[in-house]
């Protein structure tokens, strides 16, 4: 980097802070620093959740994965990712949004004490929030690492700069921040890509051309959709997870919909969302796909590919636009975690905790939800800097293969609690689906996995949590149904727009904190 790109990366924070302290005048209460009180448009609402679904991984682990592979890279990650985001367009979007916009929630997880008691809620809570600060943590080791390997900057320092200057303008502004960087680090990530993809083109000249350099021998195999350890069991399961994931199981996407006036344009935001992850990663994958026709990997996995082409094929000015463009991506994924976490503590836990955090009002409760949103990006950065560490060795890896599979038992409660058809399911199997799923998964990633010839397959280490949860979830519900009518109410007016009198025997959010006042 020279000074030309030093300044598109400064400039390009200075702006994120910029964006964060001109939201802060459209955050009055806590509705609107988690929810963005329900009047975020949908557009915006739909690009805010499809950049919140990247990281520095996409030009890293996933980087590798094309230059090894191929298009593989974009059929069993982003097209699973595209299709679930769809099926949730119906499935998920409109119900999530009613949990706002009709029970007049501002976490995803509040809903969850009437639809079945406190400890189910305060289980998903604790087990949600402890695996996003290691989640968090290792997205802040990767772009550190990026940063590192552009600027010689340490780990430790890269850390601290993203930390900090995306702690200021979340905290600052809340959802509407968030939505607004992640806007613009859209339209940055827009430029850096095409960019990238039109110097890789022009490079494809001397190698036949857009067609003539898939029969290149360094390419062979790469046209391959499904190829290597991403065969079509794979696909199967990335995609039963990812619907669950992207829909709203990871708490920041599911503030998304909430963010929109109505249930229908939960549903538009949703269906944008899937048609950007249908079609931007095509333009990102492009330039990874012919990598081995332009740079020799350093690395085993081809981890470093991307980063090697920007740095061959790009001049001084754009090369710092794409770097900014990975840390668009990161810091969009961070803040948005930060903020959804943020929402979990002060409406589901702290009121759990503390009966001062029960009286709460406008002001009290918002100085709590930035505070907690700076302990929150704390200790993960904290965690970041291990990434070195013989505790925390390989840190990324093993926390991709985490929120894969710890995921599915919290969301399996979560999201098909809102649906109709598994109104049986209460708290047994809610708790029961939950610690058993999380069994499930130290079985499989660890004993069995030791005891396997070759170990256990990725594809099985990650869906078969989930699986054991589903499974479980359904079978207590018809063994033992716990449909109150208190709870059949709630998911009526979930599932329901108009006033209805089931829906007006739904009772108030137990234990929540109080409505804010002045």
């Amino acid at each position: 980097m020279n000074s030309l790109d030093w300044a598109v990366l400064i400039g390009y924070f200075a702006v994120m802070i910029a964006i964060g302290i001109w939201s802060h005048k459209r955050v009055d209460n806590v509705s609107d620093f988690f929810t963005a009180g329900g009047r975020m448009p949908w557009w915006l609402s739909g690009i805010s959740h499809h950049m919140s679904g990247y990281s520095a991984v996409m030009f890293t682990g996933y980087a590798g994965i094309a230059y090894t592979y191929g298009v593989t890279s974009f059929v069993t990650w982003s097209f699973p990712i595209a299709l679930g985001i769809a099926i949730g367009s119906k499935l998920f979007a409109p119900r999530i949004n009613r949990l706002r916009s009709r029970l007049h929630v501002a976490s995803p997880l509040e809903y969850l004490k009437n639809r079945y008691d406190l400890k189910t809620q305060q289980a998903l809570a604790w087990s949600g929030m402890l695996l996003k600060i290691v989640d968090v943590g290792a997205k802040w080791a990767a772009i550190a690492t990026l940063l590192s390997v552009f600027t010689g900057v340490s780990l430790n320092q890269g850390i601290l700069i993203t930390g900090a200057v995306t702690a200021v303008y979340c905290t600052i502004g809340g959802l509407w921040a968030d939505a607004l960087t992640e806007l613009g680090q859209f339209v940055i990530q827009l430029l850096a890509g095409l960019a990238m993809l039109f110097a890789v083109l022009a490079e494809l000249d001397d190698h036949g051309g857009f067609f003539g350099a898939w029969d290149e021998p360094e390419l062979q195999g790469h046209g391959e959709p499904l190829v290597g350890p991403y065969g079509t069991v794979f696909l199967l399961a990335f995609l039963f997870i990812k619907l669950f994931e992207y829909n709203g199981g990871m708490l920041n996407q599911a503030q998304r919909y909430m963010a929109t006036p109505t249930p229908r344009e939960a549903e538009r935001s949703a269906r944008l969302s899937a048609v950007l992850w249908l079609v931007w990663p095509l333009v990102l994958f492009f330039p990874m796909w012919m990598s081995p026709l332009l740079v020799d990997s350093r690395k085993a996995d081809g981890s470093d590919s991307y980063a090697l082409m920007t740095e061959q094929l790009l001049p001084h000015g754009l090369l710092g636009l794409v770097i900014v463009g990975f840390f668009s991506h990161t810091m969009a994924m961070c803040s948005s975690d930060a903020n959804a976490i943020a929402a979990v503590f002060t409406r589901d836990v702290a009121p759990v905790l503390s009966a001062r955090a029960r009286a709460w009002g406008e002001r009290s409760g918002l100085i709590a939800a930035r505070v907690t949103t700076v302990v929150f990006l704390g200790l993960s950065m904290a965690v970041a800097t291990q990434v070195d560490s013989p505790t925390f060795k390989d840190i990324i890896t093993v926390v991709i293969k985490w929120v894969a599979g710890l995921m599915g038992p919290i969301a399996i409660p979560m999201m098909l609690g809102l649906l109709r058809p598994f109104r049986r399911s209460g708290p047994t199997a809610a708790l029961t689906s939950w610690a058993t799923g999380l069994l499930a998964f130290w079985l499989v990633n660890y004993p069995i996995h030791w005891s396997v010839d070759g170990g256990v397959p990725l594809e099985y280490q990650v869906s078969i949590p989930l699986a054991v949860s589903l499974v479980l979830y359904v079978l207590i519900g018809y063994a033992k149904p716990e449909d109150t009518p208190e709870r059949l109410a709630l998911i009526e007016r979930i599932n329901t727009d108009g006033d209805g009198s089931a829906a007006a025997a739904v009772p108030a959010q137990d234990g929540a904190p109080a409505p804010m006042k002045d």
